[in-house]
């Protein structure tokens, strides 16, 4: 199984490889992708620092794969972009960003993702900072 990880914190990555230390195998392929805004410096760092928790994160995995995209315009087409050039089964998100103020339900980039996708998406919970 291919499983693309689409992350922009810690928080996100650390909720999503939870979901994924159950599942994963060795057998496995994780691709962990971050979208950060190029003209934001701070964002580009928590999207790079997201990415180094991936491998320490999923180590019995068979491959874990990291990549930052930089897009200002639309993190969703990036994410899409990346599952359909990577040939991956499954797609994993959070609803939103965690943060600690965070309404319910999904942010607009999860919402794209699953009106527009045409591999399953998972929304994995995120836990309240």
């Amino acid at each position: 199984m291919h499983y693309l990880v689409g992350t922009t914190s810690v928080h996100t990555t650390a909720a999503i490889c939870d979901y994924l230390d159950e599942r994963a195998t060795t057998d496995d392929t994780v691709t962990v992708v971050a979208v950060a805004p190029t003209d934001d410096a701070t964002a580009r760092r928590d999207a790079q620092e997201a990415l180094n928790v991936a491998p320490v994160r999923l180590a019995t995995v068979g491959e874990v794969r990291t990549a930052l995209r930089e897009d200002d315009d639309d993190p969703s087409a990036a994410l899409l972009e990346e599952a359909a050039t990577a040939e991956v089964d499954e797609l994993l998100i959070t609803p939103r960003e965690v943060t600690g103020d965070a309404s319910s339900g999904v942010g607009t980039t999860a919402r794209a993702l699953l009106e527009e996708s045409s591999l399953p998406v998972v929304v994995v919970p995120a836990s309240e900072l």
